[in-house]
């Protein structure tokens, strides 16, 4: 089978552009899209959301409580025990919508950006489960439907990872203008909650929220407390007007998926990384992704891919973990030759000749290069 693979080293950017639905590309007029939020006395052309242009074959949705579901409900279990079970809710294979729109212009002569709207098929994958961690792989694998019906080879992409922990003693804190730094949890916060470290698709640190679960009887959900993000990609390769999200997000565990609402604000900062003096915030978003379980859905050939790239991916997860436990904090270059570090650790990914055999020294030089 002939599998579109990220790691594909000629064409790499297009291959991104592309998983993310062509996000840079000014949005076309359409009567197809749905939006909400609308700004009624702007041009509705304008407004018209970016992202998704392409369309995937039919998937069946799983109606059925998932064995997840059923596990979570069970009677007797620890509070700590639900937890950790409403987190493992979100392992499978799913139908994924992702949608944004800013809802408030703070600026004088604010002009509202148009949505975004995109979609995919994607696996969530078990890497570890241990008492006080787990940690979560999503790998997209998605068919295009052409013009004239025809569904595409497979294209796989590996996405974003989020790890979680128990009373996590410290958290990874994003500063802006991609500096990061190490801070201690206080004790008080730190019982009882978890945190949700959320990775790049190449294993970089995001950001990381703290948060507690709570669990009814038909649905379980965890509230994170606001954080400074990066900008998302899919916008910062549009967008150069604000520096830093800042925000909170919710995750529902529901019995056939799992729902993340999220409410930021796009923050402006100055080269010492606080807010502008003047105008520090540009707008407010609203974000609502959704994740509904799906059957029948090939995914071997995301199966296939992380089978062949784990173990080069265990090794990037422990370089960055040595970094996090021994700097207090670190800042990273935007590119080194003219070249992303996503692009160039997909790149050493693709040329692992024998997938058991990582070369260790090989990801920390490459990874070493893209720190000021």
């Amino acid at each position: 089978m002939k599998v579109v693979l990220i790691s594909l080293i000629t064409s790499l950017t297009s291959v991104i552009a592309l998983a993310y639905e062509a996000s840079d590309k000014e949005p076309e007029p359409t009567t197809a899209k749905q939006y909400t939020y609308a700004w009624k006395f702007t041009d509705s052309e304008t407004m018209a959301p970016r992202g998704g242009t392409t369309t995937g074959p039919d998937v069946v949705l799983e109606d059925s409580p998932s064995a997840y579901w059923l596990d979570l409900q069970k009677p007797g279990l620890s509070k700590k025990e639900q937890d950790r079970r409403a987190i493992l809710a979100m392992i499978g294979d799913y139908r994924t919508s992702f949608d944004f729109i800013e809802t408030i212009g703070f600026a004088p002569d604010y002009t509202p950006a148009a949505p975004y709207q995109s979609w995919a098929t994607e696996r969530v994958y078990l890497v570890k489960d241990e008492p006080d961690f787990i940690s979560l792989q999503h790998i997209l694998v998605m068919h295009f439907v052409g013009e004239d019906g025809s569904v595409s080879e497979p294209m796989v992409v590996k996405h974003w990872r989020q790890d979680w922990r128990y009373e996590d003693p410290t958290m990874l804190s994003f500063l802006g203008n991609r500096t990061w730094a190490t801070v201690a949890v206080p004790d008080a916060l730190r019982k009882g909650s978890w945190t949700q470290s959320v990775y790049q698709v190449d294993d970089s640190p995001q950001y990381e929220a703290i948060g507690r679960w709570s669990h009814t009887p038909n649905y379980s959900s965890w509230d994170g407390e606001d954080k400074r993000r990066p900008l998302p990609r899919r916008e910062f390769s549009v967008r150069d007007d604000y520096h830093t999200l800042v925000g909170s997000h919710r995750i529902t565990i529901t019995p056939t998926g799992w729902v993340q609402e999220e409410d930021a604000l796009k923050v402006v900062l100055d080269e010492q990384n606080q807010l502008h003096p003047e105008t520090p915030y540009l707008a407010r978003e609203a974000g609502l992704s959704r994740y509904q379980r799906i059957q029948d859905y090939d995914f071997s050939a995301g199966d296939d891919y992380w089978a062949e790239t784990s173990a080069f991916w265990a090794q990037v997860r422990a370089y960055w973990d040595d970094v996090v436990a021994n700097q207090d904090q670190y800042t990273l270059k935007a590119q080194v030759d003219d070249m992303p570090m996503f692009a160039a650790m997909f790149q050493l990914a693709d040329e692992q000749s024998e997938p058991e055999l990582v070369e260790v020294e090989a990801v920390s030089n490459r990874l070493n290069a893209y720190f000021n």
